[in-house]
């Protein structure tokens, strides 16, 4: 009697890399829920998903159906951050938890572009075009108002929940176009900083946050962790795999250090830190011959 066939169930990482291969059906909630099971790898992502479309379906079931856009994001709104009570975490901004939808739906508190998710994913359930914004130094929500006398687009910081104007919006703006020199004659209009943001684009900021705090925590580990996704989600980011090689390397993996750190001096040969690499990636190898 032929023996069974056991099946192996992905691995995060997999199932993962499933979610972000394609973007004709990359989910952005889908992904977005995925990125926590690195740090809980026994989470149940279709669990969450499923609680996010139970509070659509709740608040779905009580706008008129009848309602114009305006309306319905009035509705949304309340919902979102009175009765919910979504929210900036002011106490603990840098905790990684806000980075992880299931603890912000727990907690109701996370960073702008967790909340973004949320709170996008929601207005689809109204349908309302609801998308992310890669605003300078703190993600934003756009959403395309159709139907009834209000029309045009508004702008929400999901942050604190409220409606920027565009005079707020170039106040927010000032400090990165003086840090970046896009004043007087090349200042950029505001309006190419309100593009929507693909998901892909999305996930990889979510990703480039958590990045950032184990970078700072000397984490090595999770912030392996989250390289490997980013080196799955832009194969083409050579600096991600640059950090991947260096995050090896301080986890004493010289191979595998070696192998990401060709990969970017092989990739990027104008890049300004090249030099730096190769002594990097020279110090991994310190019996074979210097790169030239």
């Amino acid at each position: 009697m032929p023996s069974s066939l056991r099946l192996v169930p992905p691995t995060p990482l997999e199932y993962f890399a499933s979610l972000v291969a394609d973007d004709a059906s990359f989910s952005l909630v889908d992904a977005a829920a995925a990125i926590a099971q690195d740090e809980y790898p026994e989470l149940d992502t279709q669990t969450v998903l499923a609680h996010i479309d139970a509070l659509g379906e709740k608040l779905r079931r009580r706008v008129p159906a009848d309602a114009v856009a305006l309306q319905r994001l009035r509705w949304l709104n309340r919902f979102f951050f009175q009765e919910l009570g979504f929210a900036g975490n002011v106490n603990d901004y840098y905790d990684r938890d806000n980075s992880y939808l299931h603890r912000v739906l727990a907690t109701r508190r996370g960073i702008p572009i967790t909340l973004a998710v949320l709170y996008i994913e929601l207005a689809s359930h109204l349908g309302l075009s609801a998308r992310g914004v890669s605003f300078p130094g703190h993600f934003l929500v756009k959403l395309k108002l159709h139907g009834g006398a209000q029309q045009g687009e508004v702008i929400i910081d999901p942050f604190s929940g409220h409606s920027l104007s565009r005079d707020e919006l170039d106040e927010r703006l000032n400090p990165y176009r003086r840090q970046q020199g896009l004043v007087g004659d090349f200042e950029v209009p505001l309006g190419l900083f309100l593009q929507a943001a693909p998901p892909r684009d999305v996930v990889a900021r979510m990703l480039r946050n958590l990045k950032e705090i184990h970078r700072a925590a000397s984490d090595w580990t999770r912030m392996l962790a989250v390289l490997q996704r980013l080196v799955v989600l832009l194969p083409d980011a050579w600096e991600e795999r640059r950090d991947r090689g260096l995050a090896w390397a301080a986890l004493g993996q010289p191979d595998a250090a070696a192998e990401d750190l060709r990969a970017y001096l092989e990739h990027c040969p104008d890049a300004k830190d090249r030099e730096a690499m190769r002594r990097e990636l020279d110090a991994l190898r310190p019996d074979r011959p210097r790169l030239h």
